[in-house]
């Protein structure tokens, strides 16, 4: 009897949980802010995540003036605008004294070599004042950012080639890729689920990545980190924490984790560009990998907070960092077969006007 009451009690708080409050709470905003202060904390993650992303954000922007994103986001800012028809000779006027700021705290000319955007940073600033140099705000920043260089870069002998700025296409630069033979590669890439017991190159990973990275990106921030995991002992646990990997985890030889920053924002509205990013390059990741003769397995990565907990235990993530999804890749098994996974009709996705 004390246990029929026990189960129908159970019972009724789920229902009232899970239909009654949800029917009644979703009609506001507020209400559903409080179901889900109140009743459940599925967001408790991605709140805080989001919170320290901002916080960290704004404290470098503030206080030590080297944030990098901010610097990236800025300098693709002026990108545009030196691309727009008609050039205006002054513009960004709002924001380009916390550039200078930033550029101040990141610049380093010896890691022109290393990193390319050093360079862009460089030119694209250059670009800028060049036309603008009649305003006496931007005239002053002028004068800083050459007391920054301190001509430690210009007198390197600094490279004759193409200057990292806007620049018109040209049409024999273009891949010969008929659209044919595109399609047959969306159509080869398909989720490989069984692998050969073969090592993977780094330098075929890398390869990879290095055409993922020419994926677009909001501002051009990138805001995401490709974790790998080949070590045979590290790839044997990471392995064990995504869900529907348990048949054929045994088979992949390469994982990798992808990892969204949030501390590439200023400000909550953009907390799901993060997302947006790191699948556009994770497409072009598997693409890529099609090409070198490997394949790989898109793995789901649902926000379950005891599974969050040991993913963030085993990267050593910080608080403003996410796992977005993770990759299995290696060499596929030309006897494993994968799924159809018919696609539906293009009317069924696809609307004009």
């Amino acid at each position: 009897m004390i246990k029929n009451i026990k189960n129908q009690l159970r019972l009724a708080k789920r229902t009232l949980l899970t239909e009654t409050l949800p029917r009644l709470c979703y009609r506001s905003e507020r209400l559903s802010s409080m179901y889900y202060f109140l009743f459940d904390n599925s967001f408790s993650r991605e709140h805080r995540a989001v919170l320290s992303g901002t916080v960290k954000h704004i404290s470098e922007v503030k206080k030590t003036k080297n944030n990098y994103f901010l610097l990236v986001r800025n300098t693709h800012r002026i990108e545009k605008g030196l691309l727009m028809r008609p050039k205006r000779a002054v513009f960004g006027k709002e924001y380009i004294g916390e550039t200078i700021e930033c550029f101040s705290g990141v610049w380093n000319p010896d890691q022109i070599e290393t990193n390319a955007q050093m360079k862009w940073f460089y030119d694209v600033l250059s670009e800028y004042f060049s036309g603008a140099k009649e305003d006496t705000y931007v005239n002053s920043l002028y004068e800083r950012f050459k007391q920054i260089v301190s001509e430690s870069y210009e007198s390197k002998d600094a490279p004759a080639a193409v200057k990292s700025v806007p620049y018109i296409r040209q049409a024999n630069n273009f891949a010969q890729i008929p659209f044919d033979e595109f399609y047959k590669l969306t159509k080869q890439r398909r989720s490989v689920r069984w692998f050969l017991n073969k090592p993977v190159p780094r330098e075929i990973l890398d390869k990879a990545i290095l055409a993922a990275n020419q994926a677009p990106s909001a501002c051009n921030r990138q805001p995401f980190e490709f974790r790998i995991y080949d070590d045979p002992e590290l790839l044997k646990e990471v392995v064990g924490y995504p869900m529907g990997i348990k048949g054929y985890g045994h088979s992949i030889p390469v994982l990798i984790v992808i990892v969204g920053n949030l501390d590439a924002y200023f400000e909550e509205r953009d907390r799901h560009v993060m997302y947006i990013d790191a699948s556009l390059a994770s497409m072009s990741l598997m693409l890529a990998l099609e090409t070198l003769g490997l394949s790989s397995c898109s793995i789901n990565w649902p926000d379950i907070e005891s599974l969050e907990r040991k993913m963030e235990n085993f990267l050593k993530i910080e608080k403003y960092q996410r796992p977005i999804m993770c990759m299995g890749i290696g060499y596929p098994d030309p006897e494993g077969m994968v799924a159809f996974s018919e696609k539906r009709p293009l009317e069924h996705i696809r609307k004009y006007n």
